[in-house]
């Protein structure tokens, strides 16, 4: 099954439901059902059963409305936790000159990071003049996990979406830590959808990109990870609890900017597109939002 989350006419988040190229409130299928991303998430354990059984596709694409346009969300619009993992592709590993992790390297992204769809990211360039792309498979929990084995861990998945870690260079590098510099407000896009794990049996086998301004800089599988999904899961629950709702990106591929040569980085009006197999297109822009001088 496809989730998104979406702006209603007043203004709140609420949950809907995509077959192929339409969409419709999860409300109107399952009356009395999860109506939002955070009901689903932490509802009863057979809500997402009774609303895949309520999600008729032929409804769906009679009573529906077009997805393309529609007022998206990021599918988990305020996650708890956004757990990032940092050089967990081989060929990423290698351009950043880092050795192999002995263990998935964890960081975090502030929530208040995240973005949707069609959202612009917006940075100060007084702040920052090094903004990167990367390129993520984001996994979205959807029970608590703590300490749960490598065999199990998929089971705790609700599913899986695209993200953006979107990272201020100068400042990762500069702090001699990441959080701030991958934290900016808007510097972590999600989307477009959340596929459930029954329509994604294996995280390990799908194609990811990125594109910038249509040219592609980031190509590769899923399968080129050090550390899988049911790994990653695993090795984060024990250490902390993850809950319902928090996202975790997986890490990103060999090509970003600030390694190439010569480096490209994003600028103002630059368009971004982070595509996985299976998932969709997650499409952002790039905008300088100057802060005011202080009165």
């Amino acid at each position: 099954m496809r989730l998104i989350s979406f702006r209603t006419s007043d203004g709140h988040d609420a949950l809907g439901v995509v077959a192929g190229s339409s969409w419709i409130a999860a409300s109107a299928l399952l009356p009395g059902g999860p109506a939002t991303m955070e009901a689903l998430l932490r509802g009863p354990s057979d809500a997402l059963d009774a609303l895949r059984r309520a999600a008729d596709p032929d409804r769906i694409a009679r009573d529906g409305e077009p997805l393309d346009g529609a007022p998206l969300l990021a599918p988990v619009p305020r996650p708890g936790k956004v757990v990032a993992i940092g050089r967990n592709y081989k060929d990423h590993a290698a351009e950043s000159g880092s050795e192999p992790p002995a263990s998935p390297l964890i960081f975090s992204k502030w929530p208040s990071s995240v973005i949707g769809p069609g959202d612009d990211i917006r940075w100060d360039p007084a702040l920052t003049t090094q903004v990167d792309y990367e390129a993520e498979l984001g996994v979205v929990i959807g029970r608590t996990a703590r300490r749960v084995s490598e065999a199990d861990a998929l089971s705790y998945v609700l599913g899986y979406t695209c993200v953006d870690d979107v990272s201020a260079r100068d400042l990762q590098f500069g702090d001699g830590q990441w959080v701030r510099g991958k934290s900016l407000d808007t510097f972590c896009p999600m989307g477009p959808v959340v596929v459930t794990t029954d329509e994604i049996p294996d995280p390990q086998v799908l194609a990811i990109a990125c594109h910038v301004n249509g040219r592609t800089l980031q190509q590769a599988s899923t399968a080129d990870m050090y550390f899988g999904v049911a790994t990653i899961v695993s090795h984060c629950s024990q250490a902390f609890t993850l809950e319902p709702g928090d996202v975790i990106a997986t890490g990103t591929p060999a090509g970003v900017g600030v390694f190439r040569d010569p480096p490209v980085l994003l600028g103002d009006g630059d368009e971004v597109v982070v595509e996985i197999e299976g998932i969709g297109r997650l499409v952002n822009t790039c905008r300088f939002d100057r802060a005011a001088a202080p009165s």
